[in-house]
């Protein structure tokens, strides 16, 4: 039987259940995850008891895409060993996405940092599933307990960058919790969606198409009567979308998690009204002058209320968050993952980092352009007031450009050309404008002239590259300059391996019979006699006294100590998570301590 270079046995026949573990997880960083599937239940066939193959058996199939597959083995894991914190995250971590599952995958997540408080993952997990529900407060405190515990953390410090932005979920009309498939909501979604979009684009074509054959062709009442057809075009069109939405118990939580949705269609609902009012004043035959004005603003509701509504939203997200804190957290993420990556050796490490090091460079550019039309949005309003009443205000206009150029400088971001050209056009903008006020204020009017049309030809074109990058993005399918395009970094989890127990470990905590089990209660550190047994999984069975049970219940952490039962020349210290299971306790390990006593044994070696 041979061995390659790394020391692993290359002859599979022979190969054990740990060593089959190993390969299986060499296969899914190499991103082969069926070729993994068939490693771990190798390992699974191999030691029914080792809750490490299984938890790779689910990790393989998330990778696949069968989150319903992926669940069973998970669940199995955590049978095998309750105390394992990376069995709990691996569970919490696939019950996330199955439908009515999602306060058990919260509970997973609170016990596996119950079982590691020294670990951050944990804290990571509970600050996912925060944040998937748009609780950003929360995910926040989360994300920064978890830096506290490692500084370097890949996913904790790019998904704070999000959280610190008040991220929108990818479908924030559904809630994770809901029992309820979220394909169903999504359908419902598409249908109020289509409606609102088709009701608004049919009056707004009417209205245009009725006052052009009113105007020009002198077709006043023939036009008016078109519009009432539409009307009726409306009804089989809302009763259509209506039947299928499907849940509609939900629709009410959904426009509430959505409130954009729910503008949309309360847009839509007014416009058509509206449309209705201005038929029926068309169809009044001597309508007073003083309606004028009326019929107009109706006219006006129905055309421009869509683009009034996009430009709310765009100016709305462009000012929800902080971005200039989440750029600071997400460039520092992207930075430090590049630097790791450089140092560290190991491939299983190295993929996760490349993996947040392109989630944080994308978020990176995504923030820019966010910071960039904020900028923007303020130097509008400030120009346009200051030509309005006094152009000398302008010249505040110079210092507005400040935190997006430092922004845009310390990020240093070379993946979008269109970015520099963007930025450099605002900051024209800012500074020619601020000349020209303070050019005006000193009399110089030929060159103040010249200032301000270079300012505001400086603005309107900063505009267009925006829209031109928006429109590029949309076309190709890739990520545009707007929120939705932000992701969340998502590392696979619970594929740390499990701690095993030799068999010197083994046989000694068979045949010891001096066993003490120590933890924790509000008294402080106590310890118990107890017997113990080992598995067949490398889980501890503890027999002792209640009290222990009573203190594992608020603190699981524990400690069980035993002595070579033949020549005693060395102890073990096995430290793990205690859960009760009928009449004993079962501890699973986390850590083992080989040591020996000092005695004659050692002055003769």
């Amino acid at each position: 039987m041979g061995t390659d270079a790394s020391g692993r046995n290359d002859n599979i026949s022979d190969r054990s259940s740990r060593e089959w573990c190993d390969e299986a997880l060499a296969r899914l960083n190499a991103g082969r995850p069926e070729s993994a599937l068939d490693a771990a239940r190798r390992a699974a066939d191999l030691d029914p008891g080792a809750e490490w193959a299984y938890r790779l058996i689910s990790l393989a199939h998330e990778r696949l895409g069968r989150d319903a597959d992926a669940a069973p083995a998970a669940e199995r894991a955590v049978e095998l060993a309750r105390g394992s914190w990376p069995a709990r995250l691996r569970l919490a971590a696939v019950l996330r996405r199955v439908p009515g599952r999602w306060r058990e995958a919260v509970e997973h997540a609170v016990l596996a940092g119950k079982f590691a408080p020294e670990e951050p993952g944990p804290e990571v997990m509970r600050g996912d599933l925060a944040l998937l529900r748009g609780e950003h407060t929360g995910a926040e405190q989360s994300y920064r307990t978890a830096l506290a515990i490692d500084p370097g953390h890949p996913q904790a410090r790019v998904n704070l960058g999000l959280a610190l932005l008040r991220w929108d979920r990818p479908r924030p009309h559904h809630d994770p919790a809901w029992p309820i498939d979220p394909r169903d909501t999504g359908r419902a979604r598409r249908a109020l969606e289509v409606w609102s979009r088709q009701a608004r684009l049919l009056v707004a074509a009417a209205t245009l198409a009725i006052a052009g054959v009113a105007l020009l062709l002198d077709w006043g009442p023939q036009a008016v009567l078109g519009g009432f057809a539409v009307l009726v075009l409306l009804a089989p069109l809302t009763v259509r979308q209506a039947r299928r939405v499907g849940v509609w118990s939900y629709v009410p939580a959904m426009l509430r998690g959505d409130p954009w949705l729910g503008a949309a269609l309360v847009s839509t609902a007014v416009s058509v009204v509206a449309f209705a009012a201005w038929l029926l004043l068309g169809a009044i035959p001597s309508v007073p002058s003083a309606f004028d004005p009326v019929w107009a603003g109706l006219a006006g509701i129905v055309v421009l209320g869509w683009p009034a509504l996009a430009a709310v939203r765009a100016l709305a997200e462009a000012w929800r968050g902080h971005p200039l804190l989440a750029l600071a957290e997400t460039v520092h993420a992207r930075t430090n993952h590049a630097r790791a990556r450089a140092e560290i050796i190991h491939p299983r490490t190295n993929q996760a980092l490349a993996q947040a090091e392109r989630t944080a460079r994308r978020n990176v550019g995504v923030l820019l352009w966010i910071v960039l039309a904020r900028t923007w949005s303020v130097l509008v309003p400030l120009v346009g007031g200051a030509l309005t009443v006094e152009p000398r205000a302008a010249v505040a206009a110079v210092v507005v450009p400040y935190p997006m150029v430092r922004g845009y400088l310390r990020a240093r971001h070379r993946d979008d050309r269109w970015l520099p050209v963007a930025t450099a056009l605002v900051v024209l903008s800012a500074t020619a404008c601020a000349a020209g006020g303070l050019l005006g204020a000193w009399r110089i009017e030929p060159a103040a002239a010249w200032a301000w049309r270079a300012g505001l030809g400086a603005m309107a074109a900063a505009a267009v590259v925006f829209a031109v990058r928006a429109s590029r993005a949309w076309w190709r399918g890739g990520p545009g300059p707007w929120r939705a395009s932000l992701i969340m970094c998502d590392l696979p989890v619970g594929a740390e391996p499990s701690v095993a127990l030799d068999p010197e470990v083994r046989q000694t905590f068979s045949y010891a019979r001096g066993v003490v089990l120590s933890f924790g209660d509000s008294l402080g550190p106590r310890v118990a006699g107890a017997v113990a047994s080992v598995t067949s999984s490398g889980e501890l069975r503890v027999i002792t006294e209640t009290e222990a049970w009573d203190a594992v219940e608020a603190d699981p952490r524990v400690a069980v100590f035993a002595a070579d039962p033949l020549q005693r020349r060395f102890w073990v210290e096995v430290r793990g998570i205690a859960m009760a299971d009928s009449d004993v306790l079962r501890v699973t390990p986390k850590q083992v301590l080989v040591g020996e006593f000092p005695g004659r044994h050692q002055r003769r070696q």
